[in-house]
């Protein structure tokens, strides 16, 4: 007697019907290596970035997102005035600031 589609299906998969946690333990890792490799590392940098824009004075030479270089000439609330050249000034949010040098 040949064995039927149905019995050749159900016997297949009874044998891999106990449940496989080796899957469940290398997404785990890979997860955990993901935060370690990649989020944990950008948080840090977008926390000091953010305490160096905070603690940006007059004077600062700054670098913003745009590439523009040039000197922090007024700091209010949001925005920033930069000395570009020397009667050039342009006015940034804070959040275009990309490098802050003391």
């Amino acid at each position: 007697m040949t064995p039927t589609l149905f019995s050749l299906f159900a016997q297949s998969s009874g044998q891999g019907a106990a449940p496989s946690y080796q899957g469940l333990v290398m997404m785990g890792l890979m997860v955990v290596m993901f935060y370690f490799l990649l989020i944990r590392p950008q948080q840090r940098q977008r926390k000091e970035l953010q305490q160096r824009i905070e603690s940006m004075q007059t004077g600062d030479k700054v670098v913003t997102t745009a590439g523009i270089h040039g000197l922090v000439h007024h700091i209010k609330e949001k925005t920033v005035v930069i000395k570009i050249a020397d009667s050039t000034m342009v006015e940034f949010d804070k959040t275009a600031v990309a490098v802050v040098i003391k």
